[in-house]
């Protein structure tokens, strides 16, 4: 946490939830847990936290290969009521606009990309969407909601989004606003392991996808003020890396310019950011 942010007024109990849900077609066609799956367990913890505090809101960004847009909010006036007399609001809703997205999402999906890889999802444009929103809302009223990021990704990270991503998680961590990282993939993910850890937040990757509603419900579920009274799972081994702006490629050791700090793989007698 950073203590240059200026306070804020919270309501202890209340909650305000933004979820980004990774959708990208490419990794869940080589995933062996089923894309349903996930989602009808994630949709078991959403309502959970809705059940915890009538006041607690929970926003649902869906999260594409080439766009991101709200799919879900439910202090929104239709989804106060079922649109289907058999399903209830959170799940009718967020599942017609989650198909709506993915149709469009994959109509502006490109054939161009190297084979045997799997695109990166769209995650800078999902946070800074969510902040987006949470600024929002910390204009709405004198008494704000407990404001957290929680990101379900599977996609591997884009080293071409690391300075949009890094942007994002310094606004985070001076808004103080947690990120909350449920990675699903099967390496880590620096990018949301660095969101965490800078915004403390908590990172997590599943053992068993199985127990996928367990996880959410126990590690991610908690709101603010209880977590200091929990022993939650703690960053450890976090990969700082930073990602080369000449190749946008993850480094281990590079060259960084002495005035504007941009980042390169190779020696460069001028820096191509600020001359």
């Amino acid at each position: 946490m950073t203590t240059s942010a200026p306070s804020k007024n919270y309501a202890d109990d209340v909650s305000l939830l933004v979820v980004t849900l990774d959708t990208n077609p490419f990794f869940w066609s080589s995933f062996p847990f089923h894309f349903s799956e996930f989602l009808s367990q994630v949709l078991a913890f959403l309502n959970s936290i809705l059940l915890l505090g009538q006041l607690n809101q929970v926003v649902v960004i869906a999260t594409g290969c080439n766009s991101c847009s709200y799919v879900y909010d439910s202090a929104s006036d239709k989804n106060h009521a079922s649109t289907n007399g058999t399903m209830p609001a959170i799940y009718s809703n967020l599942l017609h606009n989650l198909d709506e997205f993915v149709a469009k999402d994959q109509q502006l999906t490109t054939p161009h990309h190297k084979p045997g890889t799997i695109p990166s999802s769209l995650l800078s444009g999902a946070l800074s969407m969510a902040l987006c929103y949470i600024q929002r809302a910390f204009r709405s009223g004198p008494m704000h909601p407990q404001p957290r990021i929680l990101c379900l990704q599977g996609s591997t990270d884009g080293p071409e989004q690391y300075v949009a991503i890094m942007n994002a998680i310094f606004s985070a961590q001076r808004s103080v606003v947690p990120v909350d990282s449920c990675f699903i993939g099967s390496n880590n993910s620096a990018f949301l392991q660095q969101a965490s850890y800078i915004t403390g937040g908590i990172y997590y990757r599943p053992p068993q996808m199985e127990g996928l509603f367990q996880y959410l419900s126990t590690v991610f579920a908690t709101d603010l003020h209880s977590r200091e009274f929990l022993r939650l799972p703690k960053s450890l081994g976090v990969d700082f890396r930073a990602s080369c702006f000449c190749h946008k490629q993850t480094i281990d050791m590079g060259y960084v310019c002495s005035v504007c700090l941009s980042i390169f793989c190779e020696h460069h007698d001028k820096c191509s950011t600020c001359r």
